[in-house]
């Protein structure tokens, strides 16, 4: 789905910025200050017509095609390359690098493991042929990802939708950050903007206002064990104990991920291990009231943070709606996560769990279950929405043979799990 209006903007915007890596790339492949000027002009006008044409062939619901996105990701490489050689890396070491890059941002563990290989093999071929460093990282990147196309066919992520409102997207949580910080604080920002009276750590409140919004085919809500209803529609009498099992092969890359982007940003700061759990987890939900109905909660934000200072652990909106696409009509829990200038949604399907629990899953065929990361226009409130499908994670909420609450929050990358998080869930001592 995408506005005829909408989508001519954003070929413009793309051609542009397609001419201004096609630039950039032009002058770091160049040679001398005239090759370098010759060069911009050719990078410019040959990436911004490959673009068009990409983009003028782009149906709905479509990203632009893969040989387009392999051109504008060897450009940007080549830049990038000149740098690296300009600080002392030769062909060999910058092909390497290169390939590593383009392999981590590939997130498949297969193409993490495939990325450096092939810029080792592409930069002892620069090495002989005596390529610049900017070349010899255009062609690790082109290179592995040509060959990872070939290998790999299924697609990572998928253009859903571009420039639509926010209501032809109901399983997605429009709310984004709108600075480059998410933080504990984020829900009162928020409510600055969308008015309401808000309340921090409102004190009984849940993350769905009433289980029975989530009744369909696979969960009639009256077979839920009362303690496991009761956590969901009063979440704030509880407290959370929170043990990570990281799958050994993962950890390295979430490492660099947290120093990086997690701890930076305020959200998706996992526990590494048992020590950085037991720090202890503050959790909280914040609300906001509807602006025209102060009765209604429209906004449940559950914040959760280390006890010891406060760092941001997660920072989710939580949101339910019923849909009745293919005839049969169900409830989902959608949880948004934030971003600067987006937000990731798990949109959930619930499903009943022997014994009285409940499983919330991405790992469902029904519609709409799965993986969302959007661009919130900060000028119209547009979504422009990619399906992430290689993503998926499932949440089982049980008691226990001891009468105790527990949960398992299991996390996927293309089949293969990354992380279970087991949680001690107990009601706070002035609840009991």
């Amino acid at each position: 789905m995408t506005r005829a209006g909408g989508g001519r903007r954003v070929r413009v915007d793309s051609a542009v910025s397609a001419a201004v890596m096609g630039a950039l790339a032009g002058a770091a492949l160049g040679e001398g200050r005239r090759a370098g000027l010759r060069n911009a002009a050719l990078g410019a006008v040959a990436l911004a017509a490959v673009d068009t044409v990409a983009r003028r062939n782009q149906r709905p619901h479509e990203i632009p095609a893969l040989w387009s996105r392999i051109a504008a990701s060897g450009a940007l490489a080549a830049p990038v390359g000149r740098l690296a050689g300009r600080a002392g890396g030769d062909a060999l070491l910058t092909g390497t690098a290169a390939g590593a890059a383009a392999g981590a941002l590939g997130l498949r563990p297969q193409k993490v493991a495939l990325g450096p290989l092939v810029g080792a093999a592409v930069g002892a071929v620069g090495r002989r042929r005596a390529w610049s460093p900017a070349l010899t990282a255009t062609a690790a990147v082109v290179g592995f990802r040509t060959l990872s196309a070939a290998l790999f066919r299924d697609p990572q992520v998928s253009l859903l939708a571009a420039q639509v409102d926010a209501g032809d997207l109901p399983f997605v949580v429009p709310f984004e950050a709108r600075t480059g910080h998410v933080g504990v604080d984020f829900v009162r920002e928020l409510a600055a903007t969308l008015g309401g009276e808000y309340t921090r750590g409102a004190p009984d409140a849940g993350i769905v206002a009433d289980l029975d919004g989530l009744a369909g085919p696979d969960l009639d809500p009256a077979g839920v064990d009362p303690r496991i209803r009761h956590f969901y529609e009063h979440t704030t009498r509880y407290v959370l104990d929170i043990e990570p099992r990281w799958q050994p092969w993962v950890l390295p890359g979430y490492l660099l991920y947290r120093a990086l982007l997690a701890r930076p940003l305020g959200q998706a700061n996992v526990p590494v291990n048992q020590r950085d759990a037991q720090r202890g987890v503050h959790s909280r939900i914040d609300t906001i009231t509807a602006p025209d109905d102060p009765a209604t909660i429209a906004v449940r934000g559950w914040i959760r943070s280390y006890a010891d200072d406060d760092e941001p652990i997660y920072v989710g909106v939580y949101t339910t709606y019923r849909d009745a696409t293919g005839g049969t009509e169900r409830g989902y829990v959608s949880v948004g996560f934030p971003v600067p200038q987006g937000s990731f949604t798990a949109t959930l399907a619930p499903r009943a769990r022997p014994g009285g629990g409940l499983v919330l899953t991405s790992r469902s065929p029904v519609p709409h279950a799965g993986h969302y990361l959007s661009y919130v226009d900060p000028a119209t409130r547009e979504l422009t929405t990619l399906a992430v499908p290689g993503f998926a994670e499932e949440l089982d909420v049980f008691m226990d043979g001891a009468g105790r609450l527990r949960a398992e929050h299991a996390f996927w990358l293309y089949g293969l799990p990354i992380l279970a998080l087991h949680y001690d869930i107990r009601p706070k001592p002035d609840q009991r």
